[in-house]
């Protein structure tokens, strides 16, 4: 995917007869902000996913933190991770250790993951994350694809009573488990869920996405290009861009994806998993200036359903 996605971003770059990089953009708009329903904090559209930062060598080390080093001075705050990422916990703990910046981000984990799935649900578990994440407070805490939510959720609320969690949620990264997750939706108080959601998988607009809405229930968006194994990139490899998406400011397939995801009413904020300086500047550009509007996001869906 990472291959793919730099050749297309050259791709549309040249098709452009572009002059300067996505990186440009501290002259862009002031970044979208958009409010958590609970509580009415306000957090800027475009995060960071972190499951490609289980990495151990001095250079992959070096390249994400250069990353986060970056990260907020475009405006950026929210990191999502996860127990079930490897070590990402851990390194993005040591990098913001190292940067000395850990008040500038909203860091998001969830405790248990399959395959592992740990027979003993426990405070010792969740107490892991706060270890690898060095901090006292984690900003929101959510059970991973649901695995075991019944046991999970109770030591999240209790931890969040304590005001050791900010925010309690859930996620799901299937359309095989909206039926249950839309049962969990209803039947339990959430501040967040965090939903699969791309112009290539629109599943969770039929019913996921109004629900949260209606409940006042804030949205985190995961795999807004398709996910690790099925990358929207190559669907558009050697494709220019189409003429009228300048009308709403995207100069890149990856902006065109992001801002269709973001001018969806529901989503809070889209977490495109993030491992360069490269791809950084590129996902924030989209969480600037205009959003397509309903008609335009009609014509985007034909259009992607034609390619």
């Amino acid at each position: 995917m990472n291959i793919s996605r730099r050749k297309v971003i050259q791709g549309a770059l040249a098709a452009a007869g572009a002059l300067k990089t996505v990186s440009a953009i501290s002259a862009a708009p002031a970044p979208i902000i958009r409010t958590i329903p609970s509580t009415g904090e306000r957090i800027p559209v475009v995060g960071i996913g972190s499951n490609a930062y289980d990495v151990q060598s001095v250079a992959d080390l070096a390249a994400r933190r250069d990353v986060l080093r970056e990260f907020p001075t475009l405006d950026g705050r929210l990191i999502d991770t996860a127990r079930g990422y490897g070590r990402s916990e851990a390194v993005i703990g040591q990098l913001l250790a190292e940067l000395g910046n850990r008040d500038r981000y909203f860091i998001a984990t969830k405790p248990v993951s399959l395959p592992e799935a740990e027979s003993v649900i426990d405070h010792a578990l969740i107490d892991k994350s706060f270890t690898s994440l060095r901090t006292k407070v984690i900003d929101l805490m959510q059970v991973h694809s649901l695995v075991r939510f019944d046991d999970v959720m109770p030591l999240l609320r209790e931890y969040k009573q304590e005001k050791r969690l900010r925010y309690i949620g859930a996620t799901t990264a299937a359309p095989r488990q909206h039926g249950e997750f839309l049962q969990i939706m209803r039947e339990h108080p959430l501040d967040f869920v965090q939903v699969d959601y791309s112009i290539g998988n629109r599943a969770a607009a039929d019913d996921l996405l109004p629900l949260a809405q209606a409940k006042g229930i804030a949205v985190l968006n995961n795999m807004p290009f398709g996910g690790r194994n099925t990358s929207l990139f190559p669907r558009v490899a050697g494709k220019p861009l189409p003429v009228w998406a300048a009308e709403f400011g995207a100069s890149t397939w990856a902006q065109f994806m992001l801002k269709y995801n973001l001018s969806h009413p529901a989503i809070t904020a889209v977490i495109p998993g993030t491992t360069t300086v490269e791809y950084l500047r590129d996902n924030q550009a989209a969480g600037r200036g205009r959003l397509p509007d309903a008609v335009t996001r009609r014509r985007m869906e034909q259009y992607w359903d034609a390619l």
